[in-house]
């Protein structure tokens, strides 16, 4: 018999083994400080694809959230859209960023009278890229994360779980001394 060459020491390796073969592969990890931001192309409710290129030479808060219509994602999107005219002057544009479908980002949009593009990552690829992917009770949502990148691309500030009531206002203090520090 095969199995009884198996020593029972060896057993718990192997279950041990094979469990970690069951869980899913680990998240991306999150973009760190000075590293060059992974670049992007998607869909914006306004119609052609928003990507990080055609955004090069000004300032980008790409912040990615859970879910459109919800209490802190309607929260965190009305500050951006409050302060969007200090970003504006400030050479900045923000972006959002969620799993939700085009369609649902045009009709929170109209609702919430928000200008700025939310973008729609279906695929999950580029809320990986930024190690955004998390999981509520078993459905996969972007994480709050955001990330304040450079003219040049380079990401100057990150963000990791943020309070969405006061989160706009955090990062446009941010980016007046990233500002007046260049």
């Amino acid at each position: 018999m095969r199995h009884a060459l198996l020593s029972r020491p060896a057993l718990p390796l192997l279950l041990a083994l094979s469990v970690a073969a069951a869980l899913p592969a680990a998240a991306a990890e999150v973009p760190a400080v000075g590293d060059r931001a992974p670049g992007f192309s998607l869909q914006g409710q306004e119609g052609p694809p928003v990507s990080l290129e055609q955004n090069k030479g000004k300032w980008v808060v790409l912040y990615f959230y859970p879910k459109d219509g919800t209490p802190g994602c309607t929260t965190e999107a009305h500050n951006f859209q409050r302060d969007l005219e200090k970003y504006q002057k400030a050479n900045a544009v923000v972006l959002g960023v969620s799993l939700d479908s085009v369609d649902s980002h045009k009709e929170f949009c109209t609702k919430e009278s928000l200008s700025f593009q939310l973008l729609a990552d279906a695929d999950k690829k580029v809320t990986t890229a930024y190690g955004s992917l998390s999981s509520m009770m078993g459905v996969t949502i972007a994480a709050r994360n955001t990330f304040l990148i450079d003219p040049s691309g380079v990401i100057r500030k990150v963000y990791l779980k943020v309070t969405p009531s006061s989160h706009s206002e955090e990062v446009l203090a941010d980016l007046g001394k990233l500002q007046a520090s260049r």
